[in-house]
């Protein structure tokens, strides 16, 4: 399998130049493959969301380096960044970030207005996901009129509606109920395995931990462990 993404000798240090120092990082080198279905997991306070949002370029480490697909994010500015996060980058979060005033059409193309694909691109595009999804003919409802495991599902459209590299999601089932966070996952587990499209978990829930192939394990900062499961 190829290395789609990596890092090496990750710090992220919060009062660097303070007396008190905390390491939410210390040392963390990883590699995620195409195609992996991977939970980092972890007690609060492990380092777990800071890992993703560096994975994401939504944070800067202290020291080491971040690459993803040969780009090292850490020497791209933050006009830079922002265009390769929009490019190559999917994001799935708790609170589903869903944009209230946009349909569920206008949430999905989002991203791809912004990458000037034309109406015809993105409409055919969306059909797509939504058909991915299971939501087919709610394009024309708002975030409102959805239930929260919906509304999950369009963030998961929104994350795909691109193809990027890698979907990063941020406890994507933590507002959920048990059995619709159990359909979030198998459906996510579906496409990864349809499209090889790699996905990347910060989780504490169960759901997601007994289905993922690969848990990587963290405590105070480092890589403590890393399991492989059948999934």
């Amino acid at each position: 399998m190829s290395v789609i993404f990596s890092v090496k000798d990750l710090q992220k240090i919060y009062g660097e130049d303070q007396p008190s120092q905390v390491y939410a990082l210390d040392g963390v080198t990883l590699e995620i493959n195409k195609g992996e279905f991977t939970s980092i997991v972890g007690p609060s306070g492990s380092g777990k969301s800071t890992l993703l949002n560096i994975f994401s370029g939504l944070d800067r480490p202290t020291h080491g380096e971040v690459f993803l697909k040969g780009q090292n994010l850490t020497t791209l500015s933050d006009s830079e960044m922002s265009d390769f996060r929009r490019d190559h980058i999917g994001f799935i979060f708790q609170s589903y970030n869903l944009i209230p005033v946009l349909t569920v059409l206008e949430n999905i193309e989002y991203i791809m207005l912004l990458q000037g694909k034309t109406e015809k691109e993105r409409r055919l595009r969306v059909e797509e996901v939504l058909a991915e999804v299971r939501l087919e003919g709610m394009e024309n409802r708002f975030p409102n009129q959805l239930s929260g495991g919906q509304q999950q599902r369009v963030a998961v459209a929104r994350a795909m509606a691109s193809k990027p590299d890698i979907i990063l999601a941020d406890e994507p089932t933590a507002n959920l109920d048990s059995t619709t966070g159990t359909e979030l996952v198998e459906m996510m587990k579906r496409l990864n395995k349809m499209y090889e499209t790699t996905f990347v978990f910060s989780t504490h829930d169960p759901i997601i931990m007994e289905r993922a192939k690969r848990l990587v394990v963290l405590k105070d900062g480092k890589v403590a462990d890393e399991i492989w499961q059948t999934g």
